[in-house]
């Protein structure tokens, strides 16, 4: 059913990372010089910002979590699908940050001397991770109720 407590974690994780798609996850300083870098690549910080590292596999892997959460709220009928959908999407989550990492790890690479400081909205998968392991507990909590219901006919 839509009402139950599931659902609103999974709103919850929908809403987390389409905010991480637009918000910056950290910046980046080499020398005089800053960066940002957000789901769709690094990009300089100027009046006009250039984009000088692509990351459209971030862009995409986070949109491809949204919308699996969005899709698995739809699916209240069928529980074990459910699950099965929340467990690899907190897969996908874990890829996120490994993806994020080799990001990293090959712009340290390309901009000598760079220093990281990460910003708030890199910590929203590991907040919608938390969140989908409570919704699949909710929902084997919501599965167990009806087989019991089941055997008691």
């Amino acid at each position: 059913m839509l009402q139950r407590i599931q659902t609103v974690y999974l709103l919850i994780i929908v809403a987390l990372m389409v905010a991480t798609l637009f918000l910056p996850l950290a910046m980046l300083q080499a020398g005089d010089q800053f960066y940002s870098f957000d789901a769709t690549g690094v990009s300089t910080i100027a009046a006009e910002p250039e984009l000088v590292y692509p990351t459209w596999g971030l862009f995409a892997l986070t949109a491809v979590i949204s919308i699996l959460s969005l899709i698995t709220i739809f699916l209240f009928k069928k529980r074990m699908l459910q699950i099965r959908l929340c467990i690899f999407n907190g897969i996908l989550m874990l890829g996120f940050y490994a993806l994020f990492g080799f990001f990293v790890w090959i712009l340290k690479d390309q901009l000598a001397g760079a220093a990281l400081s990460v910003k708030i909205a890199l910590s929203f998968p590991i907040i919608a991770l938390i969140l989908d392991y409570l919704a699949i507990r909710n929902i084997g909590a919501d599965e167990a109720l009806v087989r019991s219901l089941d055997r008691l006919r």
